[in-house]
C-alpha cells in the first residue's frame, strides 16, 4: 500500500496530478509529457527555456528523457490504487478506542489488533488476510462461503456450493490463483499492445510537434521564395516594357522625320506643277498662234524630272497638236505616280516584329515558371569516359572537360567520338529535367543534348552537325552565341555576360531550350522536336592552338 508521502513523489508540479506519461528534463526534474510541453511552447517565443521547478535556463529547447522507471511506477500505482491506508482499518472488538487491525479474519467478517488476533481461533476455516474494509465481497453471496473457484463459462467467482450443486456444478471451473495469473498473462499482452500503440501515438505527437515547430520557418522560407519570383518576374516585365516602349519610340521619330523629308519634297513639286499650270494658262489664254508655238522649252513644261526624253517631240514642228497632246497624256502619267521620283510607300505604324518578340519573351517566363525553371532540384550528370575523344581531358569527378594539345591515347571502340566532344552516362526518356553548365572565358566551345545512334567517327558526327544533336555554341573572346541543329545555325541577338547556362528539357512537350544564368535569367532559344530516343548531355570543346596552351577552355557540370 503506497503511503501519503510516496503518493505526493507522484504528483506532477504544473497540473498536481500523478504523473501521466512522465518525461525528464536534463536537470532530473520530472513532470507530464502533455504539461511540459504546454510550457515550453509558451517559451518559444521568448527563445529561452527553463525548468518550472529549478528555473534552470538553455538556449536550445531541451530534449525530453521518457523516465521508464517512474512510468512503471505509475503504471502499479493505478492498477492497485490505495483505497485506504493501513491507519484506516481499525479493529472489529476495540470498540472503547480505535487500535489499527493487523489481519482481518474471512470467516468472522472482522479484523483484528494484535491482541485480539492472539485470541482468534487457528481453524482452518478461519482465513486471515490482510487488513481489508470489504470482507463480505470476499463471500458467496448466496451460500455466505468464502469465495474460492473461477467459473470460466460465466466468468465469475464461485463458493464450494456453488460448484458442487449450485447453478454451476456442471461448469468448468478453476482454482482463483491459476484463473487470476491466467487474467494476469491476458492483461500483460494487452498491456503490451497499448503500450507500443501508445507509444507509436507519441511518436507520431512527437512528429506532429516538430513539423508544427517548423511550419512557420518552412511558410517564411516558401513565401520569400514567393516574393523573390514574383519581383523577378516583375522586373522582367518592366524590363521589357521598357524595351518596347524604347522601340517603339524610336522608330515614331524614324517615321516623323522620313514623312517630313517626303512632305517637303512633295511641296516643292506642287509648286512647280502650280508654276507649269499658269503658264499653261497663259498659252492657253493667247490668241496668237505664232506666240504660242515659238514658245521656248515647251517639252519641260510636262515634267520638270524628265527634260530629255521630250526635247525631240517639241522639235517636231509639223505635228504641234500632237506633241501637244502627248504632253498633257504625260501629265496624266505624273498623276498616276503621284511624286514625279520614287514611289511612295504605306507607312504600317510600329514593326510588329519587336513586339512579337516581347510576347514570346513573356511566354517564355510564364512557360518557365510552369516548367519548373525556378524550382527543383538539377539532375546529376556525369560524363561516360569511354565516349571522350583523344583531345579532351576528362577530370576525375566526370564533370569536367577540358581540351588539350596532348593526345590521350584512349582505345578505340565504336562508341568514342573521333572529334573533341563526350557524351553523359545518363539519358532522359521522359520528364523534365534541367542542369547547368559553365563555360571557360575563352577559346570555342558547344554544349548540348543528342541521341545515342549519333554517328561517333564521321565528319558530321561533330555536335550540331546532324539532325540527331542540339547545341549552344559559344566563339573565340568575345559574348556571341549561336544556337545549331542539323548543320542550321542560328546567330542569337543577345550580348551574353554570364559564362553559366542552364539546359532544360521537357522531353514529352519535345521542348529542349537553353538559359544564360545572369540576373535576371534570360531565355535563349528553344528546340521544338517529337523527341524519338533518349537524349544525353554531349560537350565539345576545342583544344587550343600551338603556342597557347596558357589559354584554358573547358566546360564544367555545375549540377
Amino acid at each position: 500500500m503506497a503511503s501519503a508521502a510516496v503518493r505526493d513523489e507522484l504528483l506532477c508540479s504544473i497540473c498536481l496530478s500523478t504523473y501521466t506519461d512522465p518525461v525528464m528534463l536534463r536537470c532530473g526534474h520530472n513532470f507530464c509529457r502533455v504539461c511540459i510541453h504546454r510550457v515550453l511552447d509558451t517559451q518559444d517565443e521568448a527563445g529561452v527555456y527553463s525548468c518550472p521547478e529549478c528555473r534552470e535556463e538553455s538556449q536550445e529547447r531541451p530534449a525530453l528523457m521518457r523516465n521508464l522507471a517512474l512510468r512503471n511506477i505509475m503504471e502499479n500505482f493505478l492498477i492497485t490504487p490505495p483505497t485506504q491506508t493501513e491507519a484506516e482499518i481499525f479493529c472489529t472488538y476495540c470498540v472503547d478506542s480505535p487500535v489499527p487491525a493487523a489481519k482481518s479474519c474471512l470467516l468472522c467478517e472482522a479484523s483484528l489488533c494484535e491482541k485480539h488476533l492472539r485470541v482468534h481461533s487457528k481453524s482452518a476455516e478461519h482465513v486471515l488476510c490482510e487488513p481489508s474494509a470489504n470482507l463480505g465481497n470476499r463471500k458467496c453471496s448466496v451460500h455466505r462461503e468464502l469465495l474460492k473457484y473461477f467459473c470460466t463459462k460465466d466468468a465469475i467467482c464461485i463458493c464450494v456450493s456453488c460448484s458442487l450443486a449450485g447453478e454451476h456444478r456442471d461448469h468448468q471451473v478453476e482454482m482463483l490463483d491459476k484463473a487470476s495469473e491466467k487474467k494476469k498473462e491476458r492483461l500483460r499482452n494487452v498491456l503490451q499492445q497499448l503500450t507500443t500503440r501508445r507509444e507509436e501515438t507519441e511518436e507520431r505527437v512527437r512528429s506532429l510537434e516538430e513539423r508544427r515547430r517548423k511550419a512557420p520557418e518552412k511558410a517564411s522560407g516558401e513565401a520569400e521564395r514567393v516574393t523573390a519570383l514574383c519581383r523577378d518576374i516583375r522586373r522582367r516585365l518592366d524590363d521589357l516594357e521598357k524595351r518596347v516602349l524604347s522601340e517603339i519610340s524610336r522608330q515614331e521619330k524614324e517615321e516623323s522625320l522620313s514623312l517630313s523629308a517626303v512632305i517637303q519634297k512633295l511641296e516643292i513639286q506642287k509648286d512647280e506643277l502650280s508654276r507649269k499650270m499658269r503658264h499653261m494658262e497663259e498659252l492657253c489664254n493667247m490668241t496668237d498662234p505664232l506666240t504660242v508655238l515659238q514658245e521656248p522649252d515647251t517639252g519641260d513644261l510636262c515634267d520638270p524630272e524628265d527634260t530629255g526624253g521630250h526635247d525631240g517631240g517639241d522639235g517636231d514642228t509639223g505635228g504641234h497638236d500632237g506633241g501637244d497632246g502627248d504632253t498633257e497624256g504625260h501629265d496624266g502619267g505624273d498623276g498616276d505616280t503621284g511624286g514625279h521620283g520614287e514611289p511612295l510607300h504605306d507607312v504600317d505604324g510600329p514593326d510588329v516584329a519587336v513586339i512579337s518578340d516581347t510576347l514570346h519573351t513573356l511566354c517564355d517566363i510564364v512557360t518557365d515558371i510552369k516548367r519548373g525553371i525556378y524550382v527543383g532540384d538539377p539532375v546529376d550528370i556525369l560524363l561516360d569516359v569511354n565516349t571522350a575523344g583523344d583531345y579532351i581531358h576528362i577530370s576525375d569527378d566526370l564533370k569536367t572537360v577540358t581540351g588539350t594539345q596532348e593526345n590521350q591515347n584512349r582505345p578505340e571502340t565504336a562508341e568514342r567520338f573521333q572529334y573533341d566532344q563526350v557524351m553523359s552516362r545518363r539519358g532522359f526518356s521522359s520528364g523534365r529535367h534541367y542542369w547547368d553548365v559553365e563555360g571557360s572565358g575563352s577559346g570555342v566551345w558547344m554544349v548540348g543534348m543528342c541521341y545515342p545512334s549519333i554517328d561517333r567517327r564521321e565528319q558530321q558526327s561533330s555536335i550540331g552537325e546532324n539532325n540527331k544533336s542540339w547545341c549552344l555554341r559559344k566563339y573565340w573572346f568575345n559574348k556571341q552565341y549561336s544556337v545549331i541543329h542539323d548543320r542550321k545555325e542560328i546567330p542569337l541577338p543577345h550580348i551574353i555576360s554570364s559564362n553559366r547556362f542552364r539546359i532544360c528539357l521537357d522531353y514529352g512537350a519535345g521542348r529542349l531550350s537553353f538559359y544564360a544564368l545572369c540576373d535576371p535569367i534570360r531565355h535563349l532559344h528553344t528546340f521544338t522536336a517529337s523527341f524519338t530516343e533518349p537524349l544525353h548531355a554531349l560537350l565539345w570543346v576545342e583544344r587550343p592552338f600551338l603556342g597557347l596552351n596558357d589559354i584554358t577552355n573547358s566546360l564544367r557540370i555545375c549540377s
